[in-house]
């Protein structure tokens, strides 16, 4: 059952808004397509404030799934992808849309629920065996049905779990993870979130971190140039500016200081070697 889904229109408006107007814009615009996760949690405005003070490039980013977002790569409508969908990278870039895909960071997903938690879920460390109860309960589950990063790992733990979600039980947002949250609360169901998000959302909801700790809940995050070979009128100049700065190590120390003071936890964290 749907409950809303991304129409095409939006994603053209999207993409147009990013692109601009088709070769007139100014080199120093980069353009950034990443995931709605990055932006929620309040880490992209941070870093991009940080990586625009010197005047030289000015950032344009549009935050939407992982899938949407490598949509706009493979049209040349984004200078580089911050993303999370691993399998999607991997062929994005072996099928020639993209350069030097570096996996840089992670964070993790948990998967929430009411506090009533009808399903049972509370204390399973697997996410599989949460799913699990979640179906043969048929308790609401929210899914993200976007083809985001979130959406593809929520779609391997039910393959995990030996369960093809549907009917009744299973509405799909076509909405960003915020707005999934907010469904999600409404409607007291259960949903994959990753973490950095939820707790940024955390005082506006009594949605419960139910399970988590699972391997498979870990959410890797990666960089990846769009390839100035296959699309010329990409800011390959302004697309490396960013890869360097996001992988330097003054962004390392920002990014592993991020979230601490507000939410009394580090939200994301560094794994790649910093220059």
């Amino acid at each position: 059952m749907k409950t809303k889904t991304l129409p095409a229109y939006l994603l053209l408006f999207l993409a147009a808004a990013l692109a601009g107007c088709s070769g007139s814009e100014p080199e120093n615009i980069v353009r950034l397509a990443t995931t709605t996760s990055v932006r929620d949690s309040g880490l992209l405005d941070v870093l991009n404030e940080e990586f625009q003070k010197n005047g030289e490039f000015r950032l344009q980013a549009i935050a939407v799934g992982s899938g949407q977002a490598m949509k706009l790569g493979k049209t040349g409508e984004a200078d580089i992808l911050w993303v999370h969908s691993p399998d999607d990278e991997a062929k994005f870039v072996e099928e020639g849309y993209g350069n030097d895909r570096t996996t840089f960071l992670h964070n993790d997903f948990v998967i929430l629920g009411p506090a009533a938690d009808p399903a049972k879920v509370r204390g399973s460390n697997k996410a599989a065996e949460a799913f699990r109860k979640i179906a043969a309960a048929r308790a609401p589950f929210i899914s993200r049905a976007d083809q985001s990063g979130t959406h593809k790992k929520e779609l391997k733990i039910w393959a995990a779990a030996g369960v093809k979600p549907s009917g009744e039980f299973y509405l799909e947002a076509g909405q960003g993870m915020a707005g999934t949250l907010s469904i999600a609360e409404e409607k007291k169901a259960y949903v994959l979130a990753d973490r950095s998000t939820y707790l940024s959302m955390a005082r506006n909801l009594k949605l419960a971190v139910l399970s988590e700790g699972d391997d498979l809940l870990i959410n890797r995050y990666s960089l990846i140039l769009v390839n100035p070979a296959r699309f010329p009128k990409v800011n390959a100049a302004g697309a490396r500016a960013y890869f360097d700065f996001v992988l330097s190590e003054p962004v390392k120390e920002t990014i592993e200081k991020f979230g601490v003071e507000k939410y009394g936890q580090q939200l994301f964290f560094y794994d790649h070697a910093a220059k």
